[in-house]
């Protein structure tokens, strides 16, 4: 191939030209919309603007704070389950809590309950990463070149179903309500499916093909810190066992916060819960077996209704508002500067 030299232009040779083309590209000739700023444009913007920000922001406060929400935190009313799951030989000892507490108004409309951990990073890159989305999807994979490690396989070369510190770590402890009317103990039918996102249930999560669920996870093994194998994760509905496991589903979206909740059940609105939950006294039954003293963790379960714009938390008005009124204000100091220039008459003269 040959070398291309540039030679300087000789004596008396023209200089090439280093400037574009003349077209209406090159040369910004197009059309275009510009608009010509004036202080009516400018300060309309400013207080329409504020005044919409100002709207959507008070009508979702209000929203937010028309949410009915109860949240117990039952980490020191479970003390002694607590000191036995701080030794994990323990993992397979029962133990069992109760908290009473007390409805002072309805509930009305559909209820959600939550589960909620404090203090608990799962948003650490090494935890983040520790699943293998192939295996989730029901595919025969060899886990060992995934990012689950160490949670891959045993020293037998068992491997793990599913594998990954995520999965290793699910919350696990069991929460039941009962309604105490007068004499009698009502428990509250909860929904344990459709709590999860749809392309998650449907696209993101699959159990591997066979005739049934326990010889298709044949050759496999449970997490450690897991009390059961992924196929009896729910003994009540086979259809909820597995990797589409609702509960499952729901733990492996990891937060970004080290305090967050996640849906656990909805109350099923029959009989005397049509309306959602009538003013009385309410019992939580706790299989509890998730430790969090390790870490100087807290847990909480909540019933809450959700509206329109979701639930309690006012940050996205709170934004609004507070976008509102800093448009609203500079709206007016661009008035008082323009009011006050106009006076001194400072503008430029053509």
């Amino acid at each position: 191939m040959k070398n291309k030299t540039s030679f300087p232009p000789q004596e008396g040779e023209a200089r090439p030209s280093r400037c574009p083309d003349n077209s209406a590209f090159k040369q910004q000739k197009l059309p275009a919309w510009k608009p010509q700023l004036t202080i009516a444009t400018v300060l309309s913007s400013f207080f329409l603007i504020g005044a919409f920000c100002l709207a959507v922001g008070v009508c979702l406060v209000l929203s937010a704070n028309s949410v009915r929400e109860i949240q117990i935190d039952y980490s020191d009313k479970c003390s002694d389950c607590s000191k036995l799951r701080e030794n994990s030989s323990n993992w397979n000892k029962e133990c069992h809590c109760s908290v009473n507490f007390t409805l002072k108004e309805d509930i009305l409309g559909d209820v959600f309950m939550y589960y909620g951990l404090q203090n608990f990073y799962q948003n650490h890159r090494r935890y983040v990463i520790s699943r293998s989305d192939a295996q989730l999807l029901g595919r025969n994979v060899n886990i060992q070149k995934s990012y689950c490690a160490p949670f891959t396989t045993y020293r037998n070369g068992t491997p793990m179903a599913p594998c990954g510190a995520i999965a290793n770590s699910m919350f696990n402890d069991t929460i039941d309500l009962f309604y105490n009317l007068n004499s009698s103990v009502i428990q509250v039918p909860l929904l344990r499916t459709g709590n999860s996102w749809w392309t998650d249930k449907n696209v993101k999560f699959r159990n591997p093909e066979s005739y049934n669920l326990s010889s298709a996870f044949a050759g496999t093994a449970r997490p450690p810190y897991w009390q059961k194998p992924v196929y009896l994760l729910d003994e009540e509905d086979e259809r909820n066992n597995g990797y589409i496991n609702d509960d499952f589903i729901i733990w492996m979206r990891v937060s970004a916060f080290a305090t967050f909740r996640n849906l656990y059940r909805r109350v099923r609105r029959i009989r005397q819960f049509a309306d959602g939950l009538p003013a009385g006294n309410y019992t939580f039954h706790i299989s509890y077996n998730f430790p969090v003293t390790k870490f100087k963790g807290r847990k909480h379960v909540i019933l809450s209704t959700v509206v329109w714009s979701g639930g309690s938390n006012p940050f996205l008005g709170i934004a609004y508002v507070v976008t509102g009124t800093a448009a609203t204000l500079a709206g007016f100091v661009i008035t008082a500067i323009h009011l006050k220039l106009r006076k001194k008459k400072t503008y430029f003269q053509k």
